[in-house]
């Protein structure tokens, strides 16, 4: 017999942000891989799809005019402009997901945190990824072979600025070992999913055990 209780909750918005090659991705992968309550968000674009992807997994990609009826209409929970191409995060599908008591992951900068945070308010809950030095950033950015020498160089000047708005996060992860990385991340997604306000059935669950008693 499961004696486990269902108590009905609102979904939540993890937001994790870090410098490129700090170890947001291979976490986020590895949260996604282990929490079949955890989908990742997946943004609107106005580029065109590259080989491979798929519209509605990778990207919705939609056309410039619809992109700016729907910045126009308060359709999206963030959204910037990268050079020529517009990106954001349709609100729609986050809030049903949320409704529904189900997590969503977001892969955004401190930027994009900060547009979500004047949106989303208490559904967001905002994870800062840090690298244990500047001389590790460096190496893993080397030893991941994707970009060339001016790139990193670009990458680590940038990292700065970034790692600057840490205090705008609720929790700080320095990723030294990235299953204990994994494993911090997890557990704060367990308690925050425990937060009294987020369980919207408590105050059912709790009359009917005070009916229960003798």
């Amino acid at each position: 017999m499961n004696n486990d209780p269902h108590i009905e909750r609102r979904g939540l918005m993890l937001v994790m942000s870090s410098p490129s090659g700090a170890g947001k991705t291979t976490i986020s992968r590895a949260l996604l891989a282990a929490d079949d309550n955890l989908s990742m968000s997946v943004s609107a674009t106005t580029r065109p799809p590259r080989p491979g992807e798929v519209d509605g997994v990778d990207y919705y990609f939609i056309e410039k005019k619809k992109f700016e009826d729907m910045v126009e209409k308060g359709e999206f929970l963030e959204h910037a402009r990268v050079f020529d191409n517009y990106y954001g995060t349709p609100r729609a599908p986050v809030e049903a997901a949320l409704k529904e008591g189900r997590d969503v992951l977001f892969d955004v900068d401190w930027q994009g945190t900060q547009q979500l945070g004047d949106s989303a308010g208490k559904d967001l809950v905002r994870v800062f990824i840090l690298p244990p030095s500047y001389e590790e950033l460096e190496r893993r950015l080397y030893k991941r072979a994707q970009d060339s020498v001016a790139v990193v160089k670009k990458r680590m000047a940038q990292a700065a600025k970034e790692m600057s708005h840490y205090y705008e996060y609720d929790y700080i992860v320095v990723n030294v070992d990235v299953a204990e990385s994994v494993a911090n991340v997890a557990a704060i997604l367990r308690a925050e999913r425990l937060r009294r306000e987020r369980q919207h059935g408590l105050h059912d669950f709790v009359a009917a055990l005070s009916a229960d008693q003798p």
